[in-house]
Parts: C-alpha cells; structure tokens; sequence
C-alpha cells in the first residue's frame, strides 16, 4: 500500500477560503441558504467553513445542520456488520431554502442520492446544491455533479482518496492511496 499527498495543510486552507468566496458570490448574506454536513465526514468541512464564512467574512448568520444517511443508502441491507449510525441535527424547517449538501469526497454519488431522499423529512427546498473538497469524477454510479469543488482528482477504482481534518486526525492532509 503507498500513498501519495494531494494536499497540504496550506491547499486545504486556501481551497476552503475559495470556496467559502464562491459561497459569498452565489449566496450573499444566507438569509434563506442552509449548510448541511453530510455525517460523518462532511461535518468537519461545514463546520470549517461556516467558521471561515463567520469570523473571515463577517456573515453574520448561518443555519447549519448535520444530516445522517445511513439508513437511506440503497446499500445497508447488503452488510454484514452492523450499521453505525450518526446524529441528524437539523433544528430548522428546510422549506423554500437553499440547501447547500457538504461532503469531503464525491465518489459514486450514492451518498448524495441518499441525502436527497433524507432532507424530505425536514421539508422541500427551493433548491439544493453540493460542494465538495474532493472530487472524484471518474466514478460516477449516478449522474451527479458538484456545484463547487475544492479540487477534481482522476483516480481510479483501486485508489482511494482520504481526508484527514485537524479536528480528528490532528492536521489537515488529503490522501490518494493506492492498494
């Protein structure tokens, strides 16, 4: 197994003030945008980026939530482990918002099938859109795309991509590891 380091701690950092910008440009002042983390690795980057989007550019109020899928995947019958589920902390309707998805790796876009069927509990958006640190476009099982991404990474199959977040594993580090 080796691996290869697609990002520094300085990219990440640099590629999240982009995207927070490019949040700002489409959204303004979020008065009817909802960031949601999908659980459990999209958190970190929801979290970071409402921070940026706070303290860095003085939006003064941003609803965040944190959206746990687990038993929507089209998938959690076919385990033989059990299932690990995260918390939903959704605290407000979703009803004619904006919805912004956060996930850190785009991969098949089954997790984003799962967190469209998820959301209908909390209401129906005017709109949903995704951002995503990494995405792998090569993947694809489902004809979904990022609206913003961090960075676009060709791999194939056999190669994963790892995020690695300052608030879990102690810096800031993404990975292409290869079996």
């Amino acid at each position: 197994m080796s691996q290869k380091i697609l990002l520094t701690s300085k990219e990440v950092n640099i590629i999240l003030h982009r995207l927070a910008c490019q949040l700002i440009e489409k959204h303004l002042d979020f008065s009817d945008t909802i960031l949601v983390g999908i659980q459990p690795r999209g958190v970190f980057l929801a979290e970071r980026l409402k921070q940026i989007l706070v303290h860095d550019y003085n939006v003064s109020e941003i609803a965040l939530g944190y959206l746990d899928i687990t038993f929507f995947r089209d998938d959690f019958r076919r385990t033989d482990k059990p299932l690990e589920a995260n918390k939903t902390q959704i605290n407000f309707l979703v009803e004619n918002k904006k919805v912004i998805f956060i996930d850190d790796v785009l991969y098949t876009g089954r997790s984003i099938r799962s967190a469209l069927t998820a959301i209908q509990s909390f209401g129906r958006p005017a709109e949903i859109e995704l951002l995503v640190l990494i995405d792998r476009r090569f993947s694809r099982h489902l004809p979904i795309q990022p609206d913003y991404r961090g960075r676009q990474v060709d791999s194939i199959n056999n190669e994963k991509v790892k995020v690695s977040w300052k608030e879990q594993e102690g810096e800031d580090l993404v990975y292409l590891i290869t079996n």
